[in-house]
């Protein structure tokens, strides 16, 4: 059976949901390969024509959400200077190499599989092995910015709660909320854009602030049988209320991790349905799909109905 091709839209700046998955047994993925893994991500994306709105890398998966930029929004100067900073001086960069590389540095596909690439060629030298490295192709799900983007960040951020290994999504060294509390988003590597700017929320730091309440909120709202969807500890959440929340009425989030995985769209009714036609000719059905409303978070609809989990 073909593969079904990549949904993306290369005219216009869109966000993407990326993960992907390694074929190797256990959790192969330690201290230093996650930190050999971001230090490779946050070189590509200042080449790439990208903004990093979050990531969250894991023993043996990693999520990137990532705003891509068409490759016509970018001058000729810009892709120069992209180029010197990726290859040095030494290789120039002729007239007729340009559009390649304004293609190239626009393509979703391109920037992960640079990415992986990169970090196979590394794997495989530090522990002496040959073979492949990662699992079956990444997924990629198109994000609406907005409600859907922030819930979707915040189920990136939340997946080491979810995994168990800490309390607070911060603790969590290789995940963005991690990265912008305790780096102080070193080199401005991540987007300050938590999908709060819709909000009114201009300030870069009560855009940070809010985001996190989000997070702790979201990670500890209780599903119709009582049980924590995420597990963020009572105690530790109304800890966090009294050291400064201001408690709101947020969009109610329950982690059905298949929404942020395989919905293949997700966003407002209008959105949905819109890239729907754009890229109907990828799917194999004799029916027209249409958008499913996904319970619990309002306003937000799925190209697919995906059982509850």
């Amino acid at each position: 059976m073909p593969r079904i091709s990549r949904m993306i839209i290369p005219e216009q700046k869109t966000v993407y949901h990326v993960m992907s998955r390694t074929a190797l047994d256990g959790l192969p993925f330690g201290d230093i390969e996650n930190d050999e893994l971001l230090k490779i991500i946050k070189r590509l994306s200042t080449v790439y024509f990208t903004d990093i709105l979050g990531f969250c890398l894991l023993g043996n998966h990693f999520h990137i959400l990532v705003r891509m930029f068409p490759g016509q929004d970018f001058s000729d100067s810009d892709i120069k200077n992209r180029h010197v900073a990726y290859y040095g001086n030494d290789i120039g960069l002729s007239d007729k190499n340009i559009e390649f590389f304004r293609k190239k540095w626009s393509s979703l596909s391109e920037f992960v599989k640079d990415i992986k690439v990169t970090f196979s060629r590394y794997y495989n030298k530090k522990h002496d092995r040959r073979g492949t490295l990662w699992g079956e192709r990444f997924k990629s799900l198109i994000v609406e910015d907005g409600t859907s983007l922030i819930n979707c960040l915040a189920y990136i951020d939340l997946n080491p709660i979810r995994a168990g290994i800490v309390k607070r999504p911060e603790e969590y060294r290789w995940c963005s909320l991690a990265y912008h509390i305790q780096t102080k988003n070193k080199d401005d590597f991540l987007s300050m854009d938590f999908g709060l700017k819709e909000f009114g929320v201009m300030d870069a730091k009560k855009r940070l602030t809010r985001y996190r309440r989000f997070v702790y909120e979201a990670g500890a709202i209780r599903r119709s049988d009582g049980k924590s969807s995420v597990t963020i500890d009572k105690k530790v959440l109304e800890k966090e209320r009294q050291s400064g929340f201001e408690i709101t009425r947020l969009h109610r989030f329950r982690c059905r991790t298949r929404w942020f995985t395989d919905s293949g769209i997700i966003g407002t009714k209008e959105f949905v349905s819109t890239n729907y036609q754009r890229f109907k000719h990828h799917f194999n059905s004799k029916h027209e799909k249409k958008p499913k409303i996904i319970k619990g978070l309002d306003g937000v609809f799925s190209l697919k109905r995906l059982a509850e989990i």
